[in-house]
């Protein structure tokens, strides 16, 4: 479907990467970014990725057929309160947060108040780069993206929200929220505070200079996503706190069942745990998110 006018609320690699599918496929009469500083509006409008950028909310959202939240979790609420009273009618609200249960309850009941429909997206599609100037326009092709709609959702709002992200090449799929949260929490937020912990440990100052000489494509690799925006990671940290630290449990009471294999000193043990990983990632890696588009 064609959209008329589409608001971007902040226009980083997200936003900025939807609003450049956005235009060149044609998907939208305008698209118009909202962003903070004044420096955004004249290098979103460079590279391309609104037709108008502004500073202004009201003049952003007004009359937006859909508004697609693109800020940390914790700005999302803040920014819906104060459009609230300027939102069209009917208008369709989503976002792009990985935390969905506490999003969705919070944004809900706040937009239908106001004869608006909110349904959580999730398009896993992020990347350690920040910033609109790292934004690309095929970033969703081919990405999952899953979307949370409740038992109070508009079945005609759900259709459009999974139209959207179908029209910029991604493989949509239904869950809801809290099951989200318990997946990826397991698969995106485990990851990275992994990630984080090993990048602290491994280059702390502490250690001789030749630590980080000697930290090569595994460490690059194994560490990247510890590059992501600390804010939107806070902010995720926090509000999947529940699921993350299960996650985080579970992944403590494994490592410690790695250093009793080790104690052993049993090389067939030792070279089974390490074939198990090995199969189980390239089945992945072969066959992608076992998982059932729409």
């Amino acid at each position: 479907m064609r959209w008329k006018k589409v608001t971007l609320v902040g226009v980083g690699l997200l936003g900025g990467s939807l609003g450049m599918a956005l235009r060149h496929r044609r998907l939208a009469g305008s698209v118009i970014g909202f962003v903070r500083r004044a420096a955004s509006v004249l290098e979103c409008a460079k590279l391309g990725a609104v037709d108008l950028a502004t500073r202004d909310l009201g003049t952003a959202v007004q009359g937006a057929e859909l508004i697609i939240l693109c800020t940390p979790i914790a700005q999302m609420r803040p920014l819906v309160e104060e459009m609230l009273p300027t939102l069209k009618p009917g208008a369709i609200i989503t976002d792009v947060g990985s935390v969905k249960g506490s999003v969705v309850r919070e944004l809900e009941p706040l937009v239908k108040k106001v004869g608006a429909h909110f349904i959580g997206s999730h398009p896993m599609a992020g990347a350690e780069r920040m910033g609109v100037a790292a934004a690309r326009a095929d970033l969703f092709t081919n990405a999952v993206c899953v979307i949370t709609p409740t038992r109070n959702s508009s079945p005609a709002a759900v259709r459009k929200v999974a139209s959207l992200w179908k029209s910029v090449g991604s493989r949509v799929i239904r869950l809801k929220p809290d099951p989200h949260d318990e997946l990826v929490g397991r698969s995106s937020h485990l990851p990275h505070l992994v990630a984080a912990t090993l990048a602290n440990l491994v280059l702390d100052p502490a250690w001789p200079a030749d630590q980080a000489a000697l930290c090569a494509n595994g460490f690059r690799d194994t560490t990247r996503v510890a590059s992501g925006s600390p804010e939107m990671w806070r902010d995720i940290t926090l509000a999947n706190a529940t699921h993350l630290r299960k996650a985080l449990s579970l992944f403590v009471r494994d490592l410690q069942k790695v250093r009793r294999l080790m104690a052993t000193g049993d090389p067939v043990l030792i070279q089974r745990f390490l074939t198990q990983a090995k199969s189980r990632r390239d089945r992945w890696q072969g066959h992608g998110a076992r998982t059932s588009p729409e």
